[in-house]
C-alpha cells in the first residue's frame, strides 16, 4: 500500500467510482420526489395513457426494471474500467520514479556507467536529467580517482624502488656509506617530493579547487623575469633563448604565480628537447579579447599522432626517456591545468602540421605550445 503506483491506483479508481456512482443517486433522488424527473419518465407516462388499464402498471414496471438494471451494468462497467484505467495510468506515471530508483541502486552499487532515460512530465524529465548530469560527474570523478591512483602507484615506484635498493646496498656493505651515494638518495627523495607536490596540484585543479590569487599583472615583466634563469643553460648548450613582445602588451588579472609556474614548465620542456644551437622563442602579443603566450622551440617537432595527448597526465612523447631526466610527465599537464583555471586554453602545433599562416621557428622542425589568457 506504500507503493507510488499502488496509492496513485487506487486514487484515480476512487474518481471513476464516485462518479459511477451519481447515476444511481440521482436515481434514487428522483424516486423519492427530492429532484424532477427528466422528460423521458414524462413522456413515457403520456405514451402508457394510452394503453389499457392492466397494461399501464406492467409496462411502467418494466421501464423502472429496465433503467435500474441499466444503472447497475453502468455502475459495474464503470468501477472495472476504473480499476483497470486507475492500475494502467498510475503504473504509466510511476515508471520513470521507479527508473530513477534503479538508477540511484545502480549508482550505489558503483556501477556509474549507467544512465536513465527522460521520460514523463517535464518535472520528471529535468529530475531524471539532473540524474544523468549527477551520474556523469561521479563518472568522471571515479575515472579520476582511479587514474591518480594508477599514476601515483606507477610513478612513485620507480624512485622508491631505486631508494629501497641503494639503502639495502648500504645495509649490506655493497655500497660505501659516503656523501655521493648520499646526494643520489636525496635525488630521488626531490623527484618524490616533486612528483608529490604537482599531483596535488593537479587533483585540487581538477576538482576546480586550485587556490588563485590574482592581481593586475605586467604579462611582459613576468615573461622576461621568468627567462632570466634559462639563460645559463640556454648558453651552456648553445641555444638562442629570447623573448619577443608583440604591439602593446596590456596588463592582465592572473595570479602570477602560477601564470610564472606554467611558463617554467614550458621553458623547461622547450629547452629539454631543442638540440645543441638550437632557437628557443617566447612570444607575447595580444589577439582580440585574449593574450597569447607563445613558446616556440627548434626541436624535433611533435608527431601529429600525439599532439592531442601532450597535456595529459603521466604522458612522455619519447617513452623511452628516463624518468630521472625527463620529469615524470606532469609538467604540461599543470600548464594546462593552471591556464583553464584562469579561464584560459592551451593549444600545441608542430612545424609539419602548423597551419601555412602560423608562424614557426624552423621550417623543417620545431614546436609551438601557445597560452590564451582572457583580458
Amino acid at each position: 500500500m506504500n507503493r507510488l503506483w499502488v496509492r496513485s491506483a487506487l486514487i484515480i479508481t476512487s474518481v471513476i467510482f464516485m462518479t459511477s456512482l451519481l447515476p444511481m443517486l440521482y436515481g434514487f433522488l428522483m424516486e423519492v420526489g427530492l429532484v424532477p424527473q427528466p422528460r423521458f419518465f414524462q413522456q413515457m407516462r403520456d405514451l402508457a395513457a394510452y394503453l389499457p388499464p392492466d397494461v399501464q402498471a406492467e409496462f411502467m414496471t418494466r421501464i423502472q426494471h429496465f433503467m435500474r438494471e441499466y444503472f447497475l451494468r453502468s455502475f459495474l462497467s464503470a468501477a472495472v474500467i476504473g480499476i483497470l484505467a486507475g492500475v494502467w495510468l498510475s503504473r504509466v506515471q510511476a515508471a520513470p520514479l521507479q527508473d530513477l530508483e534503479k538508477g540511484a541502486n545502480a549508482i550505489a552499487a558503483q556501477s556509474l556507467a549507467h544512465r536513465v532515460t527522460p521520460r514523463g512530465s517535464q518535472e520528471i524529465q529535468a529530475v531524471a536529467h539532473s540524474f544523468n548530469q549527477m551520474a556523469a560527474q561521479l563518472e568522471q570523478a571515479e575515472t579520476l580517482r582511479r587514474n591518480l591512483l594508477t599514476d601515483v602507484a606507477h610513478e612513485l615506484r620507480h624512485p622508491l624502488h631505486i631508494l629501497h635498493g641503494n639503502l639495502q646496498a648500504i645495509l649490506d656493505d655493497v655500497y660505501p656509506l659516503e656523501k655521493e651515494e648520499i646526494a643520489r638518495l636525496l635525488d630521488q627523495t626531490r623527484h618524490l617530493t616533486r612528483l608529490v607536490a604537482d599531483l596535488h596540484e593537479l587533483a585540487l585543479a581538477e576538482a576546480h579547487k586550485l587556490p588563485l590569487h590574482k592581481q593586475v599583472t605586467d604579462i611582459a615583466a613576468l615573461v622576461k623575469e621568468t627567462a632570466v634563469p634559462y639563460t645559463p643553460l640556454a648558453r651552456r648548450k648553445q641555444i638562442d633563448l629570447h623573448v619577443e613582445l608583440l604591439g602593446a602588451i596590456p596588463p592582465v588579472n592572473v595570479d602570477a604565480d602560477r601564470i610564472r609556474q606554467a611558463l617554467h614548465n614550458l621553458l623547461d620542456n622547450a629547452l629539454r628537447h631543442t638540440p645543441d644551437q638550437g632557437k628557443v622563442v617566447v612570444r607575447v602579443e595580444r589577439q582580440g579579447d585574449a593574450l597569447r603566450i607563445v613558446v616556440q622551440d627548434s626541436g624535433p617537432g611533435i608527431p601529429a599522432e600525439q599532439l592531442p595527448h601532450i597535456f595529459d597526465r603521466f604522458y612522455r612523447t619519447d617513452s623511452a626517456r628516463s624518468r630521472d631526466k625527463g620529469g615524470a610527465g606532469l609538467g604540461l599537464a599543470i600548464v594546462k591545468a593552471i591556464v583553464e583555471a584562469h579561464g584560459g586554453t592551451v593549444t600545441a602545433v608542430s612545424s609539419n602540421q602548423a597551419p601555412p599562416n602560423q608562424d614557426a621557428v624552423d621550417d623543417q622542425s620545431g614546436s609551438q605550445l601557445s597560452l590564451f589568457l582572457p583580458l
